[in-house]
């Protein structure tokens, strides 16, 4: 099975989801089904450039520090 990383377009949450072919993915956070993929983003060893950002250190959401609310 693929890993995909999406983000939600009701509540904008971004996640990764396993998908087989005989199964949509569904937001987690929302359950909704409108989604649109993102290009994943492999992971490098060493800090990110200034560039790319780093992910959330609470919960790991890929948009960063403070994207999820919780911290």
């Amino acid at each position: 099975m693929p890993l995909f990383d999406y983000v939600c377009e009701e509540c904008d949450h971004a996640f990764e989801a396993l998908v087989s072919e005989d199964r949509k993915p569904s937001c987690p956070n929302c359950q909704s089904g409108r989604l649109a993929r993102q290009l994943s983003r492999f992971a490098v060893a060493g800090a990110p450039s200034a560039s790319e950002g780093a992910a959330c250190g609470t919960c790991g959401d890929p948009r960063g520090a403070g994207a999820c609310r919780m911290g």
